[in-house]
């Protein structure tokens, strides 16, 4: 997606950047078109069986192999590549669901846990909550990206209880918020709140490192739960500072990313949400934003299993990511991965907390039956452990890890910030010993407006 950097301005038409180099991608002017399409295929393997499946960003054709397995590819009549490709499926029932899925070569051992949670626990009760919502008034969000997160915060504040409070925090060159503090989820507060935010717009650039100090800087309230929700396309170039900055002023506080629009930084909003023990959602341009916030406060109001705690049994697990379990919310399931010696059978025992009951799952497995069926997995576990190793890089000078993350990504042929793929076309024909470099041309992000977002 298009990028600003703090100092430099929008994003250019490929213009020079500093350095003299060409820093920037070139984008096509409204009713240009590149004739460069796309083909997407996608192989499901749940591990349990997929109830639903939908894609609102795209049309698709799906076909199942079974229950549990599904092959989905992109229509012919939707292939230009302006936007996410955003599939969604559903597995959920009306208890907790667990799958093990294993793969096994000449590296070793490899498995993926899934921790799949019900899709309804809105029985138990919710404690309170300061809630601080932090909106990206920049100019890329203009139009319908910034009504699409107005829309969400306003549904939100609506949403709040008697014994919960709130703050509204808006940035762009600069951040400035609601009030002072967060103030009680009153009535004529809800409403005023909803006035301000009715008011805000999209303009200037994305200062994101301001909104982020505005709302993690204040003095937390011990006796409610603080949650963090940035609404934002993320575009921005300085992701390094905005994750340090989550590292060290966190505290007590979870951060929900919500990315706004077609075509989102994932990649900040990802990280943004792991370091700030919470999760990520994103809001499409045709996605209904009332119905993504319902599912958000049902996910952090009624935890479906906390204090989570897992004995492997006679499983030989190392490397296991994350390092630390995250509770399990609705529609927000836990994954770990890692790798494991042995060949024997064994039962793995997940245990935690409901309300104030104690549950615990078992789950039966046959480490004989690790064929190379799921090979993707090593791929996995490899990119979990980039993952792991770039985001302690964003706050730890430690001068070996960018060497770690390289030599993970060579073995297993992953991109990284230190490695690319090189695409050749096997049909290109130049003239002389070195090849022509051409800058081509990409699409404007679907539902991105070109006046507010690229210079000419």
């Amino acid at each position: 997606p298009p990028c600003y950097t703090d100092g430099v301005g929008a994003v250019a038409r490929g213009k020079k950047g500093i350095s003299g180099q060409k820093t920037e991608v070139q984008y096509l002017k409204p009713g240009e078109r590149s004739g460069h399409d796309i083909a997407v295929t996608v192989d499901v393997d749940a591990g349990v069986a997929i109830e639903d499946v939908g894609c609102t960003s795209h049309v698709i054709d799906k076909t199942f192999a079974t229950p549990e397995n599904m092959r989905v590819k992109l229509s012919s009549l939707d292939s230009i590549p302006n936007k996410d490709f955003v599939l969604r499926y559903k597995v959920a029932g009306k208890k907790v669901k667990s799958a093990l899925v294993t793969h096994r070569d000449k590296r070793g051992g490899f498995f993926s846990l899934m921790l799949y949670p019900p899709e309804n626990l809105s029985y138990l009760k919710r404690a309170p909550m300061e809630m601080i919502f932090v909106l990206d008034c920049s100019g890329s969000m203009s139009g319908k990206p910034i009504a699409k997160a107005k829309e969400a915060i306003k549904r939100g504040l609506k949403k709040l209880g008697k014994d919960d409070t709130f703050q509204v925090i808006r940035f762009s060159n600069n951040a400035s918020q609601f009030g002072p503090n967060p103030v009680p989820a009153t009535g004529a507060n809800i409403r005023k709140a909803i006035r301000y935010v009715d008011n805000l717009h999209g303009s200037g650039g994305t200062m994101m490192i301001e909104g982020i100090k505005a709302a993690l800087d204040f003095a937390h309230d011990p006796g409610r739960f603080r949650l963090v929700s940035f609404m934002t396309d993320g575009y921005i170039g300085n992701e390094v500072e905005i994750l340090a900055a989550v590292h060290k002023r966190l505290g007590a506080s979870r951060i929900f990313s919500f990315g706004v629009g077609s075509s989102v930084n994932r990649y900040l909003l990802d990280r943004m949400a792991k370091l700030g023990k919470g999760a990520v959602a994103y809001i499409g341009l045709d996605d209904s934003s009332g119905q993504i916030v319902d599912l958000f406060y049902e996910r952090i109001s009624h935890p479906a299993l906390t204090d989570i705690n897992i004995d492997w049994g006679n499983m030989q697990v190392t490397d296991v990511y994350p390092n630390r379990v995250r509770d399990l919310f609705v529609g927000r399931p836990v994954i770990l991965t890692g790798r494991f010696k042995g060949q024997s059978k064994t039962t793995i025992r997940v245990s935690g907390k409901v309300g104030d009951l104690t549950q615990e799952i078992a789950i039966p497995v046959n480490l004989d039956d690790s064929a190379s069926t799921h090979s993707g997995i090593a791929c996995v576990w490899a990119r979990k452990r980039i993952e792991i190793l770039a985001n302690q890089a964003a706050y730890d000078n430690n001068p070996d890890l960018p060497g770690q993350i390289k030599q993970v990504a060579l073995e297993y042929s992953l991109m990284s910030a230190y490695t690319a793929f090189i695409a050749v076309d096997s049909s290109r024909q130049t003239t002389g010993d070195h090849g022509v470099t051409v800058a081509v041309p990409v699409p404007v992000p679907d539902g991105v407006r070109y006046d507010t977002t690229v210079q000419n």
